[in-house]
């Protein structure tokens, strides 16, 4: 990081989640002044207390909801860098409780985006996802949403010198809702595993890739750009294949005892996702470790080291070459997901 967040002040909104936390951590090595860490899960927060005991002097905890506009922009008095991690990503539950997303995912968004130009923020970034891309489901919808109001507030900051960016990745291993720590229950308490469909393939990543990737485009925004982090790809098939044979065998289970039933696609779900479209692609620049969706009513020409012209097509999950199954047991075994 080079420095660049030392003897500053960081907000971390949805600090107690599993990115936020990636993040923090990851943030307080670089030494900042202070990091508050904005969330609503009070029991999230007295756990993380007790984790980060020795950073005690630099961070501040606050409840507060993204819902609640005054909490929030409160809650920036003073503040250098803002990381809105805050959202409802379940897809179900966003389905079947489709206005509770809009007021998380949007009106919260729109509420960070107020509070960073009241309070004089020098950034901010969201957190997106690849299911804004094509959205066949409210999250995705919502999470669309969302980024262009991001990138619409660049228009907004009147006399106030805030940028506003967005990084969008696909799925977090071990994060909350993520299949492994689910197939690892069902191999454990059930002897089965349910998949929806072993043809789907996704965009996956480590917590820490996608901590060093949100904070490698905090430090790179220009303004109004949504960065597209790259990442790996699996297959369904092969998640499944892996985590029965290595868990199971930990487990001192035969891995031939473990059944595997396939359930069909959820309400909103599709076969494989999309991190940029075809028409993003013809604006994009590629960048060693992600590509640059740059803000097309903006005039400003930022610089970015590295930077080529990005290939003019989608960047999709079923057509980037998945990793091997050796590949996969390793990134797994490496990061503890077998354990």
């Amino acid at each position: 990081m080079g420095g660049f967040f030392t003897g500053k002040k960081i907000l971390i909104i949805g600090g107690t989640g599993t990115i936020g936390r990636a993040i923090l951590k990851t943030v307080l090595a670089d030494r900042p002044e202070v990091v508050r860490i904005f969330s609503r899960d009070e029991h999230k927060q007295f756990e993380l207390q007790h984790e980060l005991a020795e950073y005690k002097p630099s961070l501040r905890y606050l409840i507060g909801d993204v819902r609640d506009y005054e909490r929030v922009q409160r809650a920036m008095q003073d503040i250098d860098y803002v990381f809105h991690a805050a959202a409802m990503k379940h897809v179900p539950a966003c389905e079947y409780n489709p206005f509770e997303a809009v007021q998380t995912n949007i009106i919260g968004t729109q509420n960070v985006i107020r509070a960073s130009i009241s309070m004089g923020v020098k950034k901010t970034v969201f957190t997106s996802t690849d299911k804004a891309i094509a959205p066949t489901n409210t999250y995705g919808a919502s999470k669309l949403m969302a980024e262009r109001l991001i990138s619409a507030a660049q228009f907004q900051t009147g006399p106030s010198q805030t940028v506003f960016a967005a990084v969008r990745f696909g799925n977090v291993m071990g994060s909350r809702g993520s299949v492994i720590p689910l197939f690892k229950w069902q191999i454990r308490e059930k002897r089965k595993i349910t998949v929806t469909n072993l043809k789907m393939s996704r965009f996956m990543m480590t917590m820490q890739q996608a901590a060093d990737l949100t904070i490698s485009a905090m430090q790179r925004a220009a303004g109004g750009e949504i960065f597209v982090l790259k990442m790996p790809v699996i297959r369904l098939s092969d998640l499944v294949e892996v985590i029965v044979n290595q868990y199971s065998s930990k487990l001192g289970i035969s891995p031939d005892t473990i059944e595997i039933e396939e359930i069909g696609l959820r309400p909103g779900e599709k076969m494989y996702e999309e991190l940029m479209t075809d028409e993003e692609a013809a604006l994009a620049l590629e960048l060693p470790d992600m590509f640059v969706i740059p803000n097309p009513f903006l005039e400003r020409k930022a610089n970015y080291e590295n930077a080529r012209k990005a290939p003019e097509q989608s960047y999709s999950s079923h057509y980037v070459p998945p990793l091997t199954r050796l590949e996969l047991e390793r990134i797994l075994g490496e990061n503890e997901m077998l354990d």
